[in-house]
């Protein structure tokens, strides 16, 4: 595994203003990038029952997302959610929706954003373990793909 993952400055200000923007319910989308970089972000649509308690990612958005990588676009290497009166750090809603699949979670509060990847047998709810988040400045990072 990676031993950290990069995200540009410019990037995690836009989630996190994302985040801050709405503080009655958790803010989610996609992650693009490769295994030790995140590029780009993609917000979706929360169509959980209760998004001010949990995430569910727009099927629709997901299926799109998935066709355009498999047709050559952008990898999805994870998705973003916000905790808006939490902390930073996965729930266990989060550790029964997870499945163990190595993907990234990237999860926002209004002064915090920390990285975890969704693991078989993780530290964190038997699901998760920290990955170290490095916060480039924005010229650092690639441009987006097309």
């Amino acid at each position: 595994m990676v031993a950290r993952v990069s995200i540009s400055s410019a990037l995690l200000d836009e989630l996190q203003a994302a985040s801050a923007a709405s503080p009655g319910a958790e803010i989610c989308g996609l992650l693009y990038g490769r295994p030790d970089a995140i590029f780009m972000a993609e917000a979706c649509a929360n169509v959980a029952p209760r998004p001010d308690r949990a995430f569910e990612l727009d099927p629709a958005a997901l299926i799109a997302a998935h066709r355009r990588a498999r047709a050559g676009g952008p990898a999805i290497i994870g998705h973003y959610h916000s905790h808006p009166s939490g902390r930073a750090e996965p729930s266990a809603i989060d550790a029964e929706a997870a499945p163990p699949d190595g993907a990234l979670w990237l999860i926002l509060t209004a002064g915090e954003a920390r990285l975890w990847r969704a693991t078989p047998d993780g530290a964190w709810h038997g699901r998760f373990d920290p990955v170290p988040l490095a916060i480039d400045a924005p010229c650092d990072a690639p441009p987006p793909s097309p």
